[in-house]
């Protein structure tokens, strides 16, 4: 198919620099903001066009995108010295500032595309500034001379080996109609392929960009002469044959050429062979000459105008041949000049008159010029459109005067310059008209001006400077931090006396105009000293407030304290000495000073500030932001990779250095910045703020961040050389790992060892050096050491594969090889990615098992074979036997065209092992999760296929195999909760506990998860998962004092991450906790006089609450209930405190009384089948969804508005397996009503019927939900009533209203006022835009109320008197905490917390919702909808712990990016939703939302809920109970397989 018509030529010069180039450095506005040329460029490689030179596996070129402002020629040094054809499209506004870079890659054969700006009227003194620099020079002035010319520029440069300048102006082809474009064929024979592969097999070297690399570009010219073959002498020379190599030449002072063996146009061959002599070559090298250059651009224009019957020369004229008058133009209108002179009149002072232009301006061929010019040109106008004139005679009038006056006679034409403004085609006959008037003067005028002055010519601004959004994030730190203090002299958008922003905003000018700040400062302070002691003021005391001033000056806190005091004494005293101090009053501040270095809009060109920082040794603060994604660290020009300035700075030995990274601690960065500050000298604190593009999600950032800080590429830390002086340490770790070179640095001034001891759980990871983790000794050494486990059986060998992500598969293998052991074989397991894949060809039997991650993807530990097993071309296994099993679930995907996501990475393996020659052991045995037995039907049937293949089917006396180790089992034997727990903690060795443990520490509040973000990277550097613990804590009701919350934001600080979760069931939940921190963290928790005992685990879990904050006394009585059941349902083991809450002495600390027996009476050794939830409501606010629990007691109010008892609901859950219908969620069915004072009881009996009843063998089926519906409500009522000794009563009238919480202020009845404030998805953290935490914390300094945390994750400042209201407000305010002008859907959604710690999670959940939520807010505000209510929901699995299932929408993470969408839930929480659309993602999500809401806005009834709505339209059937939850859904599933 033809490729598109091209229409600018911008176009036309990407499309030919793609074509030609190994590398192409894309100059962009910014990384997100597209050049005219980066358009083509990014969808060709999006495409995988393929080039035609480029040496990758697919041809296609390597796109770099670097900023204008970035130095952007420093990323072509290490390409073009490795071999790669560099080509750069860019706008002019790069080369005065690349003029160092442009001398040293003259000698290179790279070529720059240059689009010359402002476009409207560009400025070709950017050309004639760099004309010196030794590139060759083209100039294109159409749209089909700018392809052409684009494509001599490359072979030109492979030809000579001398870097091409490409020129133009959009300008000059705006009237141009598209083009087509160069064939591919027209293109490679214009191009020297076999010259491009030879300069590709060159590795030029160097390094340095300090000094020139003493390389030139050469040819070699060989001087041939033959032999006599009797006579032995030499004949006479024959003419030189020239044969061209590109060649590099070390400079002559280091007396070495070099010559090669390789020949561009070898004449071997080209005519009869000598029958009488033979002929002698000898070898004659010299740098390429301008004559050079001529011969070689003239071959390729000879080339071109064969194919496509276009000419060019050098010098082009256009006019008559006897013309005595021409224009030579430099300048973009030469065409507008052109056109208007071919029409001219007979009568017209400019007709008959002749225009040159230069297409080869560098090298000047004088020669060519004189050649074209026609001798009877007596007169040439020189018009040159340079705007930065610094000579008073043009550059191309000083080259004709040059090429026409220095003849033999010195005559020639006569010469004027004209400057060139802005013409139009208006204006050209007019311009025309003034420019022959002057010329044929007896005494012309030079340099007149010519057409509209700059300065009358409404230019348009070059690229603008913009710090990106989410560089702002450390700004923001700053201004916070420092406030009125801070002084940043490089910022962008200050008054700098018209100095441009490229200038202004750069380290180095900054650090100059600080100097010159701080000089004017003590210039100042002598001066206010010297004024003081002359006491030259009306107001006697004013000499001593100057003295006082004067002696505090340098010092931040006194001087500006002292300032406001005396700036309003001089204002009072009005004498000339207060008038002249006056003058100057912003200098009685001290202020904080910072310098911002960054690669997007304050660039530090060669790290020179931050070099001259230091050297001056003033106490001026710098920050470095650094924003290359760790992803990319690879691949990054060594060239432009940001030295080390943390080492560099530490080792210059006068400066604080710090380095920091806001996603991974905001506290650090605060610390660092306040710390950088107070020290006296040079302050260097580098930021990490990763992203790829400038628009790029905080997500993005935050993930990239974890990779870079995790695996010591960031590492965070603090370093203060005069902490040594007042006995503290120098360096401060704050974060686990290490780079080897800092590492290096710390061992030579003994830090390091004090590190370790200061942080022995960081020892093990500050002893290995960053990367030195080598994945394939690792695989070896597993590899082998299974061997050695085989080396005493005598079987056939049986090597299992596995690639396993939730344990299934990797179980299937283990158990594989177990069993072929006591048939004899040589069995062996093991991950996919832990096997070395050179091995496999000298395997005999190989069976490999894999489970199906994402869209149809290999899990984690089996991607790298994978990739691996598919790429090679050279693996042979034709010796090789092998089976495949999948394990999949073919309603995963329910739209047709996803059937084929269905067992995908086993099919894709079973085909690609059978293409490389393997022979099948068996054919291909697929496990579906929707057969009867699951994955299990079809394993069944699989595996008697391997044994029999293998000739052990018939084996006799085989062992009894152990029946797979359970849950129930674990509990069993655990010894009421202990098992190894106190052993795995004290373990070393690993981060991680053992499994059984891992299901034992939940019952004590723990979850054992690892980093989810990190998996991949921490896989790849051969390290274990990030392991870390998820702590929650038992707090009924969610009430907690204020110093309960000052004791878990410190214990988020100190042993987590920095954040809180406020979770969906009213408590507090810790995340990144690791192993050696969690004892520390539970025993600080026990001290808060909180548990975390039964938090989690197959117990009844914390017991919710309404918040209920306008009935504060009603509450009380409810809150003491919740309470009391929480109490009566707590396990009584001592597991707890053995393990955790020990003092000093190793004694058991009593904390819930004396317990002192290990027995559970409730529970017995095996606690419940499952977890247990019970949660209270209070009508008419169903804010804890209750019908959603275990159980769930609606509050019932007595005539005396007092607690009277609870309607007693049970059987809720919403727990569900995606595509496993034998699981559901359920509401929880109404049982009857009971008495306050005994409700306790009656939660125990009914847990106690679930403790005897539920499913024990099948936790999916095992949630007291099932245990209902298969024993039937009134049966499992009426064990219930039997156990109580009594009948439940009928239920009380109740009324729900909604079940989301009510924001802002309200009084209750008691006249106390509560404040509900916002907290999205419970996150409580503090980000640069939002110091949520700091702000809460500083509120429980001075709250005397309590805090009640809500089932919808928000919180509640209860009990604030009206005397303190007021400075409760303020502090509110003060840290944004009073904003609750949101969204309605967005104050009403909820999220769990999925990636990337939850293990379980399929998708993004709390990351993401507020995400999608911003997407949508547009069409609501359209649409009168912002203030509408909409309960919107998300999880990352099905597990529900969000509650998805009863929201109006609810989002249920299905595969990463893609989720369930349910319809229908209603908005009191009393009715389940259903499957609208399976697996959609945010496109299609969008897509089905917005229409929808829009309707809703129209269509709805008056006060219908979203809910009701979509029932009632259709869109959505009803679900009545959870039984019916998969019925009629919207979008049925298909069984059938792609």
């Amino acid at each position: 198919m033809a490729a598109p018509h091209l229409s600018t030529p911008e176009e036309a010069v990407a499309r030919i620099a793609y074509l030609l180039s190994d590398v192409v450095v894309s100059v962009q506005p910014a990384q997100a903001i597209d050049s005219e040329f980066s358009k083509v460029l990014r969808l060709s490689s999006a495409k995988k066009v393929p080039g035609i030179v480029a040496t990758t596996e697919d041809s296609v070129p390597e796109i770099l995108t670097i900023r204008h402002n970035a130095d952007p020629l420093l990323s072509v040094f290490a390409p073009i010295r490795s071999g790669k054809l560099v080509s750069v499209t860019s706008s002019s506004s790069i080369l005065l500032r690349s003029v160092p870079h442009l001398y040293r890659l003259a000698q290179y054969p790279v070529v720059i595309h240059v689009s010359l700006h402002p476009s409207g009227h560009p400025d070709f003194s950017e050309i004639t500034s760099i004309r010196q620099t030794g590139f060759t020079f083209l100039q294109s002035q159409s749209l089909v001379e700018a392809q052409d010319i684009a494509l001599t520029a490359h072979a030109l440069a492979v030809k000579s080996g001398k870097g091409v300048i490409h020129f133009f102006s959009t300008r000059s082809a705006t009237s141009d109609g598209p083009v087509a474009p160069l064939t591919r064929d027209i293109v490679k024979d214009i191009l020297d392929l076999r010259a491009v592969r030879r300069f590709q097999a060159i590795k030029a070297g160097g390094s340095t960009l300090h000094a020139d690399d003493g390389r030139i570009a050469t040819i070699t010219e060989e001087e041939v002469g033959y032999v006599n073959g009797g006579s032995g002498s030499i004949s006479d020379l024959s003419s030189p044959r020239n044969e061209i190599v590109n060649e590099f030449s070390k400079a002559a002072t280091s007396g070495n050429s070099s010559t090669g063996s390789s020949r561009r146009e070898s004449s071997a061959g080209d005519g009869p062979p000598f029958s009488s002599g033979t002929s002698i070559a000898s070898s004659v090298v010299r740098p390429v000459t301008s004559e050079d250059i001529c011969r070689f651009v003239s071959d390729i224009w000879d080339q071109l105008h064969g194919a496509t019957n276009r000419a060019y020369r050098a010098f082009e004229y256009a006019g008559p041949s006897d013309a005595e008058a021409a224009l030579f133009i430099f300048g973009s209108d030469a065409r507008l000049f052109e056109e208007v002179i071919s029409q001219a009149g007979a009568g017209d002072i400019y007709a008959e008159a002749g225009i040159i232009t230069a297409r080869l301006y560098r090298p000047w061929l004088g020669a060519k010029l004189t050649h074209v010019v026609p001798r009877s040109v007596n007169r040439i106008a020189v018009l040159e459109q340079i705007r930065r004139k610094t000579t008073k005679w043009g550059p191309t009038l000083l080259d004709l005067l040059t090429t026409l006056k220095s003849g033999p006679s010195q005559g020639g034409p006569l010469i004027v310059g004209y400057q060139l403004g802005h013409i139009t085609p208006a204006t050209t006959r007019h311009a025309l008209c003034e420019i022959f008037q002057n010329l044929n003067s007896k005494s012309p005028l030079q340099n007149l001006g010519v057409g509209l002055a700059d300065r009358l010519i409404p230019l348009e601004k070059e690229y603008k400077l913009d710090q990106p959004k989410v560089e702002t994030a450390y700004m923001k730190i700053l201004h916070q931090v420092f406030g009125e203090r801070l002084h940043v002299a490089n910022a962008l958008g200050a008054n700098n006396a018209g100095i441009s922003e490229p200038i202004s905003s750069n380290p180095e000018f900054g650090l100059g105009s600080l100097l010159a700040r701080m000089e004017r400062r003590k210039r100042f302070m002598v001066e206010v000293k010297e004024a003081a002691k002359t006491g030259d003021f009306v107001t006697e005391t004013l000499p001593d407030f100057l003295s006082r001033w004067a002696l505090s000056a340098e010092d931040p806190k006194k001087a500006n304290s002292i300032a406001l005091d005396v700036i309003e004494r001089l204002t009072v005293d009005g004498s000339p000495s207060s008038s002249r101090l006056l003058s100057s009053q912003e200098l009685f501040f001290r202020e904080s000073p910072w310098l911002v270095g960054s690669d997007a809009w304050a660039y530090d060109l060669g790290n020179s500030g931050v070099h001259h920082l230091l050297a001056s040794g003033q106490n001026i603060n710098m920050l470095v932001i650094d924003s290359q994604p760790y992803s990319e660290r690879a691949a990054t020009d060594a060239e432009r990779r940001k030295k080390d300035i943390g080492l560099y700075a530490m080792n210059f030995g006068n400066a604080y250095v710090a380095s920091t990274a806001v996603y991974s601690s905001y506290t650090q960065v605060l610390q660092a910045m306040i710390e950088a500050d107070e020290f006296d000298g040079p302050s260097i604190v580098l930021a990490y703020i990763p992203y790829y593009n400038e628009d790029d999600s905080p997500l993005t950032v935050l993930q990239e961040t974890k990779k870079a800080v995790d695996l010591g590429y960031w590492p965070l830390f603090r370093w203060n050389p005069l902490n040594e002086e007042k006995g503290g340490q120098n360096f401060s770790l704050d974060s686990e790992r290490i780079k080897k070179e800092l590492k290096e640095f710390l061992l030579r001034d003994n830090q390091l060892t004090q590190l370790a001891k200061r942080h022995p759980e960081f020892s093990a990871n500050l002893s290995e050096d960053y990367g030195s983790e080598i994945r394939n000794l690792q695989k070896r050494k597993a590899k082998d050491a299974y061997i050695m486990l085989l080396e005493g059986l005598s079987g056939a060998p049986l090597t299992i594969l596995f690639a396993s992500d939730n344990g299934n598969a990797e179980s299937l293998a283990k158990r594989l090889a177990n069993r072929g052991k006591v048939r004899g074989l040589k069995a062996m397991a093991m991950a996919m990615d832990d096997y070395p894949l050179e091995d496999l060809s000298n395997e005999e039997n190989v069976v490999f098992i894999s489970s199906t991650a994402g869209q149809g993807e290999f899990p984690q530990n089996g991607r790298a074979f994978w990739d691996a097993v598919k790429n090679t071309t050279d693996l042979d296994i034709l010796s090789v036997r092998y089976a495949v099993f999948g394990l999949g679930d073919r309603h995963y995907w329910p739209r047709k065209e996803d059937k084929v996501y269905y067992n995908k990475p086993a099919k894709d393996l079973d085909a690609r092992l059978a293409i490389l020659g393997g022979k099948r052991l068996a054919d291909i045995g697929l496990g579906d999760d929707q057969d009867p037995d699951g994955y299990q039907t079809g394993y069944q049937e699989w595996e008697p296929k391997i044994w029999k293949a293998l000739g052990v089917d018939n084996v006799e006396g085989l062992p009894e195999e152990p029946a797979p180790l359970t849950n129930e089992d674990i509990k069993i034997a655990s010894n009421y909760l202990r098992g190894t727990i106190k052993e795995g903690l004290e373990d070393q060795s690993t981060g991680a506990i053992s499994a059984a443990d891992q299901q034992l520490t939940k019952f004590h509040g723990t979850y054992m998860q690892d980093d989810r973000d990190l998996r991949d990277e921490r896989k790849a550097q051969g390290l274990e998962p990030k392991y870390a613990f998820m702590i929650r804590c038992r707090l009924p009701a969610g009430v907690a004092t204020p110093s309960q919350w000052l004791q878990m934001d410190a214990i988020s600080d100190e042993y987590g991450n920095e954040t809180m979760k406020l979770t969906t069931r009213q408590t507090f939940q810790f995340h990144g906790v690791i192993k050696g921190k969690l004892r520390p963290a539970m025993r600080a928790i026990n001290k808060a006089l909180m548990t975390t005992i039964a938090a989690c685990g197959d117990v009844n879990r914390n017991v919710m609450c309404s918040s209920l904050p306008e009935k504060s006394h009603y509450h009380r009585e409810v809150y003491a209930v919740s309470k009391r059941i929480s109490d009566h349902l707590l396990p009584s083991t001592t597991a707890y405190h053995e393990i955790w809450i020990k003092d000093d002495d190793d004694k058991k600390t009593q904390v819930a009384g004396d317990a002192v027996q290990d027995c559970e009476p409730l529970y017995g050794p095996t606690y419940l089948p499952r977890k247990f939830k019970i949660t209270i409501a209070i009508p008419p606010h169903n804010d804890t969804d209750v019908y959603a629990h275990d159980i769930g007691l609606i509050a019932i109010k007595g005539s005396d508005g007092r607690l009277e008892g609870f309607n007693v609901l049970a059987g809720g859950g919403m727990g569900v397996t995606h595509n496993n219908k034998k699981t559901y969620p359920r509401t929880g069915s109404m049982l009857g009503y009971f008495s306050a004072d005994r409700i306790h009881i009656a939660c125990e009996k009914i847990m106690l019927v679930q403790r005897d009843y539920g499913d024990r063998k099948n936790r999916k089926h095992a949630r007291l939900k099932y245990t209902m519906d298969d024993m039937g409500v009134d049966v499992f009522k009426g064990k219930v009533e039997e156990l109580l000794g009594e009948k439940l009563l009928e239920p009380k009238p109740f009324h729900f209203e909604s079940n989301i919480d009510t924001f802002g202020w309200q009084k209750d009845e008691h006249g106390l006022n509560h404040f509900t404030l916002f907290i999205e998805n419970g996150r409580v953290e503090d980000t640069p835009t939002y110091p949520m935490k700091t702000g809460l914390r500083e509120i429980a300094k001075i709250h005397k109320g309590e805090f009640r945390l809500t089932g919808n994750q928000h919180l509640i400042l209860s009990n604030v008197s009206d005397a303190d209201l007021p400075v409760i407000k303020d502090t509110l305010a003060k840290y944004k905490l009073d904003n609750v002008q949101f969204s309605g859907l967005r104050l009403s959604s909820s999220a769990c917390v999925a990636f990337p710690t939850c293990g379980l999670a399929m998708a993004e959940s709390e990351r993401y919702l507020p995400i999608l939520i911003t997407k949508l807010e547009g069409v609501l505000e359209e649409n009168g909808l912002r203030h509408d209510s909409i309960v919107m929901r998300m999880t990352g699995c099905p597990n529900g712990c969000a509650r998805p299932w009863l929201a109006e929408v609810g989002f249920v993470g299905k595969a990463y990016g893609a989720y369930n969408m349910y319809l229908g839930g209603g908005y009191h929480g009393q009715r389940l939703n259903k499957l609208y659309r399976a697996s959609i993602k945010e496109e299609e999500i969008l897509e089905i939302m917005k229409p929808l809401l829009k309707k809703y806005a129209i269509e709805r009834e008056e006060e219908e809920r979203f809910g009701d709505f979509c029932i009632r339209i259709g869109v959505i059937k009803r679900t009545t109970e959870g039984k019916t939850f998969h019925d009629d859904v919207a979008e049925e599933e298909s069984d059938e397989e792609a």
